[in-house]
């Protein structure tokens, strides 16, 4: 599938609007989503590897949200995690019997923690057995997967929502606020990186699972915070890629992406990102009265914001303000979040078409860059 800039611009703006409607329209209630508000919204997890650990933490500490399922195709290993956290076996499935969750009434939703090339087939499949899907990002590797994982999920009358972390963090809603609020004047510019050297064994460095280089897995982080801090779609990009041809860890997939990001109202966003090298996960932005950074922006924990500016009397203000959430508090909150939409008929605040926005924009710094992508 191929769009023009003209195309682009159309399709990213219809995006945007969609999800300020999705916000703005009345809740219609439905049978589906006529929960007991007193009970807890029972999760089966899918795939039980890193990033699921911390989802499964997480959740022990919402209000609202338990884990009643697991999904895993290494049986022993789902066996010990169900002892661990109180979830019976014959609550166990494998990746080729998923579909059996639709009689389990234990499992009101699921949460998909699997590598990036296999978010779309069990998040559709999860909704096609009648279950809310929490996917994590990327959402999936290409747009017209994107689209049918919403697709499915509207088919099947069920929820989605990307699981985009920051949405629900203290310290980069902090800098959201202050930018809205106006505290930095006229926003101008916006700085990001993320990155690490990714270990030759990683599944990240297959195209197989995941789909491309690090922009789908860290890059996405500064380029969702470059559009969360504007509150704007991006108009234009410009890409550059690049990967050491004497090293074999990347034969499938690009080492480093740079980009440029135009938006409407002149603010420019550079952002870059690698599986190459060590580059801490940061956020600045610039704007005619002052700047603020967060760094580190987009880890588990230690994130810190920054700031210094002048009021509108004039006076000089600075701010320094250490988080002192630890891991997996980030994890909590978005579940807590996910299962209060579910009880009480709201749209999640990062949905899936949230999603598809940023694999839109990964495809145009795909092309600029000269990368084909679906």
């Amino acid at each position: 599938m191929s769009l023009s800039r003209r195309d682009f611009n159309r399709s990213i703006t219809r995006l945007g609007a969609l999800g300020l409607a999705a916000q703005l329209a009345p809740q219609v209630t439905s049978p589906l989503f006529a929960q007991t508000a007193n009970r807890k919204i029972g999760y089966a997890v899918i795939g039980l590897g890193r990033i699921s650990d911390h989802f499964i933490r997480g959740i022990q500490d919402t209000t609202n949200s338990k884990v009643t399922a697991l999904v895993s195709g290494h049986r022993d290993k789902a066996e010990k995690i169900a002892a661990q956290y109180g979830v019976p076996k014959s609550s166990i499935y494998s990746y080729e019997n998923i579909e059996d969750m639709r009689s389990n009434s234990a499992i009101d939703a699921v949460y998909v923690g699997l590598p990036n090339s296999m978010h779309a087939e069990y998040s559709i499949r999860s909704a096609k057995a009648g279950k809310h899907v929490l996917c994590e990002k990327p959402m999936a590797t290409t747009v017209p997967e994107a689209q049918s994982m919403i697709d499915a999920a509207k088919a099947a009358n069920v929820k989605l929502m990307i699981a985009y972390r920051c949405h629900y963090e203290t310290t980069n809603l902090a800098a959201v606020k202050l930018i809205r609020d106006g505290a930095l004047g006229q926003l101008q510019s916006i700085q990001g990186a993320f990155g690490f050297s990714c270990g030759p064994e990683e599944w990240r460095l297959t195209k197989s699972l995941g789909g491309h280089g690090p922009l789908f897995d860290v890059g996405i982080y500064c380029l969702n915070a470059s559009r969360y801090l504007t509150g704007e779609e991006p108009a234009s990009f410009s890409a550059y890629a690049y990967s050491n041809p004497n090293d074999p860890r990347f034969r499938e997939v690009e080492e480093s992406i740079n980009w440029i990001t135009r938006f409407p109202s002149g603010v420019i966003a550079s952002c870059n990102t690698t599986y190459g090298a060590p580059m801490d996960g940061y956020i600045r932005a610039y704007g005619s009265k002052g700047w603020l950074e967060i760094n580190p922006a987009f880890v588990y924990e230690g994130l810190r914001l920054r700031a210094e500016y002048r009021d509108d009397a004039g006076k000089f203000i600075q701010l320094d303000q250490p988080n002192a959430e630890k891991d997996p508090i980030h994890f909590t909150k978005e579940a807590a979040h996910f299962s209060d939409c579910i009880l009480n008929n709201k749209t999640p605040k990062s949905p899936g078409e949230e999603g598809l926005r940023d694999m839109t924009c990964i495809r145009e710094i795909y092309r600029s860059a000269g990368i084909t992508m679906a």
